[in-house]
């Protein structure tokens, strides 16, 4: 077998092992946000900032949901990284946008931190400002989850099935997971573009 038919077997896999009643909680969770008027504040490192800014987008164009990404807003993001440091970066970020318990904060990492190894500590600062305001928190990660999965309301674990490819398995399935949501029948709201195009 070949790399390529390798890989896609791997994904299969995967989509055999997501358990579909775990994102039909988050879809309801988010239903719930959106019926509050609150907000999704989408956080995410590396390849995960590239989903947090894409999924604020899907959330906020076709779900009608409030949405937010702190990477999205290069010039406070780097402003904040360079006077406060990296670590506090995304939660003062939270507290500047009054981070409440109407909110959700969603993740997107592949380990889902780790306090213990000091590992996306700004996500994991981040987490514990959502638990003391009482914030929603949902995630979609790889690994064992880390800090994500302990104190998430909701949270897919992407299932390794091949250690070497635990990085780009976690972020692909990311990625389907928020599609899934989006066009979801409890939270689309407008039509997509090619959808609506006979």
């Amino acid at each position: 077998m070949n790399f390529s038919a390798k890989y896609l077997e791997e994904c299969i896999s995967i989509c055999k092992q997501i358990n579909p009643d775990k994102i039909e909680k988050i879809a309801h969770l988010v239903n719930s946000i959106r019926q509050d008027k609150g907000r999704i504040f989408f956080l995410g490192v590396g390849g995960g900032a590239g989903h947090a800014g894409h999924a604020v987008n899907d959330f906020r164009k076709i779900c009608s949901i409030e949405s937010y990404a702190p990477t999205d807003n290069v010039s406070e993001l780097t402003a904040r990284v360079n006077d406060d440091g990296w670590d506090t970066s995304y939660v003062n970020w939270l507290k500047g946008s009054h981070l409440n318990s109407k909110d959700m904060l969603f993740v997107f990492s592949v380990g889902g931190g780790n306090l213990e190894k000091n590992i996306s500590v700004n996500i994991l600062k981040s987490l514990q400002l959502g638990q003391e305001v009482g914030s929603k928190i949902c995630g979609v990660v790889g690994r064992d989850g880390g800090y994500t999965a302990q104190v998430a309301d909701e949270c897919i674990i992407v299932p390794t099935v091949n250690e070497e490819n635990v990085t780009p398995h976690t972020e692909a399935f990311q990625a389907v997971v928020w599609h899934l949501l989006v066009a979801h029948p409890l939270l689309l709201a407008n039509e997509m573009k090619w959808e609506s195009v006979e």
